[in-house]
């Protein structure tokens, strides 16, 4: 049985909703036991689980988070603290370029293990610095959808032929697959079988003894039965390479730009030498045709020189070839052999002594067949070497190409670490943001945003936000949690200096409308209980006073403060009704202060907040500017109203 325990929580495999008893069996099996599975789940190892028949890239990632306890659910308490977590493993999965990178990303979840948190906190900045001396955009062309290397089939060839001397040794070879990729036929005496096999184009003579007479064949290769696989089918592990040719370029690449060794450069010159060679078919009837060409040329020319006697003609009336004509005959005859030669590189003749030349067919059948035996032979015996080789590199050509795949993990963090310019937090019991930046607004021109300093302290854990709409609160708020959020992932954040408590659980509650009585009972049940637990939470509120009458939403804040003052928990909550909530509680007052209006009534604004200071609202901006420019007694009547903002 197997249980991955953690400090709250112990599960057993098989309990996972889909998985009983025969996968949960099969998994340990697989795996290599209880202790294998643990180590497997700690370093988030998501493609062993994927790898094993039967388990899904989905079934996998839901069994993964089931073993590690649901770590999400555990510290985001409700749906923005979802939403916000979400938010930032898209941004990374946005820098992924493998389905290996993506797995592991979408399982890196907040921890509350200062330990694991650090290192992880280790790994991403080591990958930020590796990442900031390579040439990222090409390394990102490079990596994109690498994939580890596919397995090859070689098709069945039935223009070929294995033969062997007995019935043992054709059961040996079939045992061997040798079957799949060619017919396998056990010699016999007999005149219809040495017909039979002429047939094909290729015959490998797989011997034992090798007592087999097969008399002239030109298409037979004789290779001994103890032979490797790659030595009888070397197309085999040719293939293979093929297949995965571009995958091997693009990794050898990538490791050339990581200072890495690498066997790959080697495979695709072989390669090429293998094509080439397959693809240099001499093409004997056009060769044949120049030549006879050339000799006729050459046999008119000669003959139109010849003088003939008396008796030489009585010759050609007989039917014989005068001695001249003969010469001139043997002379062209064996300059167009040796053409011939130089470029096949087989000495032959096949023209007949008449004029015009006529080509003999049968013998050009012959040659075409000694021909191809002799291309054949050369190029198996290439392609023996070769597949030598690059079966001595096929393990180690994939554990290159595997280690990139996972390097993607690393370069992935690093890019997103490096391009949003993160810095590495500091575990600390307070909570205090400098230069801190919203991610959706780190990567903008950075001399249109502003940066913002932020605390909470163990003796100030909650304060009240205040300031004009549009003036930065909710922004502050998401900031916040995607602070808290990265640093228990293990992720550096966007900030300049961060000192982050680690909490049990986040809860982000976003800006709510007017709820009806079924609606404001159910947020209640959410809310409230927030504060009957011991565990430290970090508590984001943002403008709650809309979900029902004002009087009533302060009288449930003011309440929810005193509890929340009591724990080790932090809050923040962001809202217009300040001046009401101090008069039930004693609580820190800090405000996002705008200077005031533009022509274009947008906010002029410092957006980092000012401790102890309640800001002043969109609307009494509007009334000021209004009074500022009014006369008389409309001046007087704003000056009135702007008194009861005071």
């Amino acid at each position: 049985m197997c249980e991955v325990k953690n400090k709250n929580s112990s599960l057993q495999l098989q309990n996972i909703k889909g998985v009983g008893n025969k996968l949960s069996s099969k998994i340990l099996k697989e795996v290599g036991g209880e202790e294998n599975l643990k180590e497997i789940v700690d370093n988030l190892e998501l493609e062993k689980l994927i790898s094993i028949d039967g388990i899904s890239q989905r079934k996998a990632i839901e069994i993964m988070n089931q073993l590690l306890g649901n770590p999400k659910q555990d510290f985001l308490k409700n749906e923005r603290a979802f939403q916000l977590y979400d938010e930032i493993i898209e941004k990374i999965l946005s820098y992924s370029n493998t389905d290996y990178s993506k797995n592991r990303i979408l399982l890196l979840a907040p921890l509350k293990d200062k330990n694991k948190i650090e290192k992880r906190i280790d790994f991403v900045m080591d990958a930020k610095k590796l990442v900031s001396d390579l040439p990222i955009i090409k390394l990102r062309g490079l990596m994109k959808n690498l994939d580890e290397p596919k397995d090859f089939k070689l098709p069945y060839d039935s223009s070929k032929i294995i033969i062997v001397e007995s019935d043992e040794d054709n059961q040996y070879l079939t045992e061997l697959g040798l079957n799949q990729y060619y017919p396998i036929v056990t010699a016999i005496n007999s005149p219809s079988f040495a017909e039979e096999i002429h047939n094909y184009e290729l015959i490998f003579y797989i011997y034992s003894e090798g007592t087999l007479d097969f008399g002239e064949l030109n298409n037979l290769i004789m290779i001994n039965k103890e032979a490797s696989i790659n030595e009888i089918i070397p197309d085999k592990i040719i293939g293979y390479f093929n297949d995965n040719r571009f995958l091997f370029n693009q990794v050898a690449q990538i490791r050339k730009i990581l200072n890495k060794e690498t066997v790959l450069e080697d495979i695709d010159p072989i390669l090429n030498s293998i094509n080439l060679a397959e693809k240099e078919n001499i093409d004997l009837d056009e060769i044949l045709l120049e030549v006879k060409s050339y000799g006729d040329d050459r046999l008119k020319n000669e003959i139109k020189k010849v003088d003939l006697e008396g008796d030489e003609i009585l010759d050609l009336l007989n039917h014989d070839m005068p001695s001249k004509l003969d010469k001139i005959f043997n002379d062209t005859l064996k300059e167009l052999s040796e053409m011939i030669y130089n470029k096949t590189s087989i000495h032959f003749n096949p023209f007949l002594e008449k004029y015009p030349l006529e080509i003999d067919d049968n013998e050009v059948h012959r040659i075409k067949q000694d021909l191809n035996s002799k291309v054949e032979n050369n190029l198996f015996d290439m392609k023996i070497k070769v597949a030598s080789y690059l079966s001595s590199i096929k393990d180690k050509a994939y554990n290159e190409v595997m280690e990139i795949i996972k390097f993607d993990y690393m370069f992935t963090l690093g890019s997103f670490a490096y391009e949003y310019d993160l810095h590495r937090p500091v575990i600390d019991n307070d909570f205090k943001l400098k230069g801190a930046i919203h991610l959706n607004l780190a990567l903008k021109d950075s001399n249109k945003i502003q940066r913002i300093d932020y605390e909470l302290t163990e003796d100030s854990n909650i304060a009240l936000l205040t300031g004009a709409n549009s003036g930065g609160k909710t922004t502050l708020l998401e900031t916040i949690s995607q602070v808290s959020i990265m640093t228990q992932i293990g992720l550096p954040v966007a900030c300049d200096s961060a000192k982050v408590p680690i909490f049990d659980e986040l809860y982000h509650f976003s800006k709510k409308r007017s709820l009806d009585a079924g609606a404001f009972e159910s947020f209640l049940r959410v809310f409230i209980p927030i504060v009957t637990t011991n565990s430290q939470k970090l508590v984001l509120l943002d403008e709650l006073e809309g979900i029902t009458e004002l009087d009533a939403s302060v009288k449930i804040i003011s309440s929810f403060i005193e509890l929340i003052k009591k724990t080790d928990s932090f809050a923040i909550i962001v809202t217009h009704m300040a001046k009401e909530l101090i008069n039930y509680t004693d609580i820190r007052v800090d405000g996002i202060e705008a200077k005031g209006l533009d022509e274009n009534y947008d906010l002029i604004v410092d957006r980092t907040p000012r401790m102890n200071y309640l800001a002043r609202s969109t609307p009494e901006l509007i009334l000021k500017r209004i009074y500022e420019n009014s006369n008389g007694d409309l001046k007087e009547v704003y000056g009135e109203i702007l008194k009861k903002f005071e």
